[in-house]
């Protein structure tokens, strides 16, 4: 698998055509995962390997993409740290017992991966053996502001109140939650790179919100940490949302590809990442509800924006939407590999 195309452009080698996978390529816009979730609370999907791993190979034949990224969610992990989750029907990820205060920090748990998520491990194992070499499988944890963002908010938020007072008002339990998590992701993204994993990808989705300046003193070096004690010499993508402000800065914390959503154009983010790096995106997922000409135009200006050069893998530049016609998907993956053809 070591000759994939998705694996070559993590390197920076020439392919014969350009890579495409799709964040949440997995999930309700599929006919076949709303079968099974019908079947299943979300949580049940993310704790039954079989499950997970049937939900992870559907987009693989289903749209010919060139990776397949396992089904699991961001916050399984925390629930190992002592957390109180759940998903709520129609509202989304709930914490029952925010991290607020230097006692919540102190109390957190750092464990082993296999210990405290075997499920996802083994679901890992299982995606490995039933892709036969098909494709490349793509491990993935959320990154430690992220995942603090949730366990402080406890939930959703828009403006991050109560993170950022943390960070601004007690930086010593913010260092510290930061530090456990950065901990706690290295063991799980190492775990799921010891089961088969042959990339991992780093979501830091809320990370947008803050500014350089935040990003360089409350976040920046327990990424740097983080990328660090990463084992096994697999592609590490670090993706964020609403980051044009912080490429840079993101290059400097670590990572083999950048992954950049569409609020900048892909030449421009390369040219501030750098070209040592890999880029991966950054069509917006809302341009999957227009016509397939429509698409396949706006595929070629990105691959235009590319310019050829080795290293690129298209994506979107956040989550695919659960209303998405499945053959637009389809004729998204059909486009970037037709256009790209050497």
């Amino acid at each position: 698998m070591s000759e994939s195309v998705f694996l070559k452009a993590c390197r920076r080698e020439p392919v014969e055509y350009t890579p495409v996978w799709l964040m949440r390529q997995a999930g309700r816009y599929m006919e076949e995962y709303r079968r099974i979730r019908a079947k299943y609370s979300f949580l049940e999907m993310c704790k039954t390997p079989e499950v997970a791993a049937e939900v992870t190979l559907q987009p693989i034949d289903k749209l010919g993409v060139d990776a397949a990224i396992l089904f699991a969610d961001i916050l399984l992990p925390l629930e190992g740290m002592g957390i109180d989750l759940e998903f709520t029907k129609g509202e989304g990820p709930a914490i029952h017992n925010p991290v607020r205060t230097a006692a919540d920090v102190k109390a957190l748990k750092v464990g082993e991966a296999g210990e405290t998520v075997p499920y996802v491990i083994e679901a890992v194992r299982i995606v490995k053996r039933e892709l036969g070499g098909r494709a490349p499988l793509i491990g993935f944890s959320g990154a430690p502001f992220t995942l603090a963002s949730y366990m402080i908010e406890g939930g959703h938020s828009r403006n991050y109140q109560l993170t950022k007072a943390m960070m601004y008002n007690d930086p010593t339990s913010w260092h510290s939650l930061m530090e456990k998590l950065a901990e706690v992701v290295r063991r799980y993204l190492n775990a799921q790179v010891a089961a088969g994993a042959e990339a991992v990808q780093i979501f830091d989705s809320w990370v947008g919100r803050l500014s350089p300046g935040d990003y360089v003193e409350y976040v920046k070096p327990h990424i740097k940490t983080l990328m660090g004690g990463l084992e096994g010499g697999v592609p590490v993508i670090h993706f964020g949302t609403d980051t044009a402000t912080l490429l840079a800065h993101m290059r400097d914390a670590g990572g083999d590809v950048i992954g950049v959503d569409w609020r900048i154009d892909l030449d421009r983010a390369w040219e501030m990442i750098g070209y040592d790096r890999a880029i991966q995106g950054n069509i917006d997922p809302i341009v999957l509800f227009g016509s397939p000409d429509f698409i396949r135009k706006r595929v070629k200006g990105i691959l235009d924006q590319a310019g050829g050069r080795p290293g690129h893998i298209f994506n979107l530049g956040h989550g695919i939407l659960p209303e998405t016609p499945v053959e637009n998907a389809r004729a998204l993956v059909d486009s970037v590999h037709e256009l790209s053809q050497k």
